[in-house]
């Protein structure tokens, strides 16, 4: 099979249809779902059966609903999480290599002083003051994520800012604005669309280990992490409830590092055949 006149391997469609299916049960959860994420049905921990095909969870909630719920908090969260750390991230790594200077230099002291500091510590102190509401959580792991962004977004520019045709568009009386957006970003797409893949992995498990430890997505909302929290101990009873939740963050962390296995290895390829 080929996708955009590439071959696709089988690793990059097994990756493209988990994370599909993802996808529909996240964005069509109050579709799918039989029951409400927070409606109380039955007795706790009871056995599955055909209306109830995963049984109920410790407060008498259906499993499989709050599973689809969870992936669209999950996935939902993650995927913003993502766009906003992008958006900080490229603006400002492209600003500081076609600026240089004084702006370069603060932007990148800036940065440096975030990844000096241990990232899920800080995570810690800054919801611990500010509090877990979404809008928080959302800001502040994007900002901590905008700085690998950064690194990568000035790299490829500086690279980029230094070739003929940049220089050329700079001679004629091209704008700052006009250069970064018809020569440095469209040969910059390509390892950032890459590392949008290994971005939204790293949101994704780091939404989750925080919801985990009791600082991220508050009850009654679920996702995939705080189930994982609240069905721990039930492992010691041979429960398969917090396997379900915790396979789910698996699967779709091996998807989505297939594609960008992929997308990667295509990359390279264009890479070296232009050189």
């Amino acid at each position: 099979m080929r996708l955009f006149g590439h071959r696709v391997p089988l690793t990059a469609l097994i990756g493209l249809a988990i994370i599909a299916i993802n996808v529909v049960a996240a964005v069509g959860a109050p579709l799918i779902a039989p029951y409400d994420q927070a409606a109380v049905l039955g007795d706790a921990w009871a056995d599955p059966t055909p209306q109830y095909v995963l049984g109920l969870d410790d407060l008498g909630r259906d499993l499989f609903s709050r599973l689809i719920y969870g992936a669209r908090m999950s996935i939902g969260l993650a995927f913003v999480v993502t766009c906003l750390s992008f958006a900080i991230g490229i603006v400002t790594g492209f600003a500081g290599a076609v600026l240089r200077g004084w702006v370069d230099m603060l932007l990148s002291r800036i940065v440096d002083l975030l990844l000096s500091m241990p990232t899920l510590i800080f995570a810690f102190i800054v919801l611990s003051v500010l509090g877990t509401a979404l809008p928080v959580l959302i800001v502040t792991i994007a900002i901590l994520d905008s700085t690998k962004v950064f690194r990568l977004a000035r790299a490829l520019a500086m690279n980029i800012a230094a070739l003929e045709y940049v220089e050329v568009a700079r001679v004629r009386g091209e704008g700052l604005w006009w250069v970064i957006r018809r020569e440095i970003f469209p040969n910059a797409v390509a390892p950032l669309v890459a590392e949008f893949g290994l971005r939204f992995s790293f949101a994704f498990l780091f939404i989750a280990a925080l919801s985990f430890l009791g600082l991220g997505v508050q009850p009654p909302a679920a996702d995939w992490g705080s189930m994982v929290r609240d069905y721990r101990d039930m492992i010691n009873l041979d429960a398969m409830a917090p396997l379900y939740p915790a396979g789910a963050i698996a699967i779709l962390t091996i998807g989505v590092n297939f594609v960008v296995d992929w997308m990667l290895a295509v990359h390279s390829r264009g890479h070296g055949e232009g050189a």
